[in-house]
């Protein structure tokens, strides 16, 4: 019997949902919370917003705005440090996936001690986390619903993959109006971090009937409405479409896991600092291509996603290399940059980083066993 766990937080999504967040915190247990966010979103006015409503909930709060876009082990540090300082009993993270996971390794060594890099893997969790409530304000990372969390080893210069269900938020709030301040250009790496989520999960070793409608339905969105959202930041349609799909691609990698592509642009976010998204969205083409070989029927399925298969297409019966067109395509239109020579990667980088990337929990995963030596050939394909 093929027996699966599927596990998602407590979910809160539709415009305006940010108001919940009070009650919210207060239902989990919580008297004062640890906001976790960034400058950019204090700027953008979400956090006086997200604070009046704590405050009507009666909850006393600290604010905790250290963070980088990729966040490092020593910010998460310094976070735990004040967490304990201030007494605070639950955290509350509103930002990307940044806050986010700074906001879920902040409560992990808060309660289990030790350095991060203890827990580097897969559940090595052991004692409870407080409560924590996840308000995203991209629609990219899913981090408000998995069971990851990824923080850069700062000596080592690579992103470390923490996976346990304990990092499961307790509640996940997704207000679509959170997406309108973003710009153009992380509307566009937001969006195509969520659709590397949503085909390498459906194409994970670990997918199952219900990771796949999740996965499925987020391919689907983000083909429709990904460049509308890019180029009008103020559709409201096509915000409300896109938060959905990072949800819904969200709850498919957190139970699915991921696949050869996360493994890569991890070490490659490590070292350079670069946009998680961007990088997904140099490298996905070249993983497909890799992966293509055990992975038509569901690449078929893929491209079913994004056009209308004509009855011609139909007879010849295979049409999963259109997916890996249409990836490359999207990807070119919202201006993703096209290699990762463009990213600031040098080439003599790329053995060590092929080498590192064999230890990434989310190389397991991959549908097709990949060497070193096939890593190094896809890193060199995409430069």
């Amino acid at each position: 019997m093929n027996i699966r766990k599927f596990v998602t937080p407590e979910i809160i999504f539709g415009q305006g949902a940010l108001s919940q967040i009070g009650e919210s915190a207060a239902r989990s247990g919580a008297s004062k919370v640890f906001v976790v966010t960034d400058q950019g979103i204090i700027e953008a006015g979400w956090v006086d917003r997200a604070l009046y409503y704590l405050r009507n909930a009666g909850l006393e709060y600290e604010i905790f705005s250290s963070i980088t876009s990729n966040p490092k082990d020593l910010e998460v540090a310094e976070g735990v440090a004040h967490y304990l300082r201030s007494r605070c009993d639950a955290l509350v993270a509103v930002g990307g996936g940044s806050p986010a996971d700074s906001a879920k390794a902040i409560a992990t060594l808060a309660t289990n001690g030790g350095e991060l890099q203890d827990y580097e893997g897969v559940n090595k969790i052991r004692h409870p986390l407080p409560p924590m409530v996840i308000v995203p304000s991209t629609a990219g990372t899913g981090s408000e619903v998995s069971q990851f969390a990824i923080i850069v080893d700062h000596q080592r210069r690579l992103k470390m993959s923490i996976i346990s269900k304990s990092l499961i938020p307790d509640i996940a709030i997704i207000d679509p109006e959170l997406l309108n301040t973003k710009s153009p250009r992380l509307a566009a790496a937001t969006g195509m971090d969520a659709l590397s989520h949503a085909i390498e999960s459906y194409v994970s070793l670990a997918a199952t009937p219900l990771t796949d409608i999740h996965a499925l339905s987020a391919i689907r969105l983000i083909f429709g409405n990904l460049k509308r959202s890019v180029f009008d930041r103020q559709d409201a349609g096509a915000n409300h479409n896109m938060a959905m799909a990072s949800l819904n691609a969200g709850i498919a990698f957190s139970n699915a896991i991921l696949g050869a592509g996360h493994a890569m642009t991890h070490q490659i976010d490590g070292l350079l600092d670069t946009h998680h998204g961007e990088t997904n969205a140099t490298l996905l083409p070249h993983v497909m291509e890799f992966n293509l070989p055990v992975c038509r029927q569901k690449f078929d399925q893929i491209a079913r996603q994004i056009d209308e298969i004509s009855h011609e297409q139909e007879r010849k019966g295979d049409f999963s290399e259109r997916a890996i067109e249409a990836v490359s395509s999207l990807a070119t239109e919202i201006g993703m940059r096209k290699s990762l020579a463009d990213v600031g990667l040098k080439k003599e980088s790329i053995k060590t980083l092929s080498q590192n990337a064999l230890n990434d929990a989310c190389l397991v995963t991959n549908p097709r066993d990949a060497s070193a030596e096939d890593i190094e050939k896809m890193f060199l394909k995409a430069f």
